[in-house]
């Protein structure tokens, strides 16, 4: 996405976010990186606005995550920023290491989610962009589509506490996150409990913790 002005404090990533949205993904995997970050909050960015416009400065497409790094240049795509991540913070351990026996299953099911599911997000959620009249068809089948694609996630998670097995990876990240988007944790519950099950284990990971509290309160 190229390079851009330097903002936050020294050395610092920034990262433009919306408690709830894509940029939970990114916030999860820096804070267990324990890198240093910036906020820049730009709520209502999904309409006309200055928040819309403050985004649309740094990345031309307008959406979450966007993350700046300590020497300006941004970075988009949750996966790409997971990668970058790992390879900076390989103590986190957000990816296994090249040449190890989980990295390929690792590579394909983080670019699985990557390509299959969020697509289904963002086509559904504001489906009256892309075809009109039909927007309501659009939503329904996308969102018939995405609950295919974790039913079939489902099946290929074994046995263990993470998506991997044994080992935690951002796998679980987006797992964590990812259900609290539709359909929804109890939708998980039902039909997808190793899935949820994963995503119970990372709410109480003490670095994970915080974040997913922050961009998903509990209901008052």
């Amino acid at each position: 996405m190229g390079h851009w002005g330097h903002m936050g404090q020294s050395g610092s990533y920034t990262l433009f976010s919306v408690p709830g949205w894509g940029s939970a993904l990114a916030e999860a995997m820096l804070a267990l990186c324990a890198a240093p970050v910036t906020i820049e909050d730009v709520t209502g960015f999904d309409r006309p606005g200055a928040a819309r416009d403050r985004l649309l400065g740094v990345n031309s497409l307008g959406q979450l995550p966007t993350l700046v790094l300590p020497d300006g240049t941004v970075m988009t795509e949750s996966a790409a920023i997971g990668l970058l991540l790992s390879e900076r913070y390989p103590q986190a351990g957000l990816a296994p290491a090249p040449g190890t026996s989980l990295r390929p299953a690792f590579l394909r099911r983080l670019i699985w989610i990557a390509a299959n599911v969020y697509p289904t997000f963002t086509y559904g959620d504001y489906p009256e962009r892309w075809v009109g009249a039909d927007a309501k068809s659009l939503r329904t089948a996308t969102d018939t589509y995405r609950e295919r694609l974790w039913r079939e996630f489902e099946s290929e998670v074994s046995e263990g506490n993470w998506a991997l097995g044994p080992t935690f990876s951002a796998l679980d990240v987006y797992i964590a996150v990812m259900t609290h988007w539709r359909p929804g944790r109890a939708w998980f519950a039902e039909r997808c409990p190793r899935l949820r099950a994963i995503a119970a284990r990372a709410d109480e990971q003490p670095l994970l913790s915080g974040v997913l509290q922050r961009n998903f309160p509990p209901a008052p």
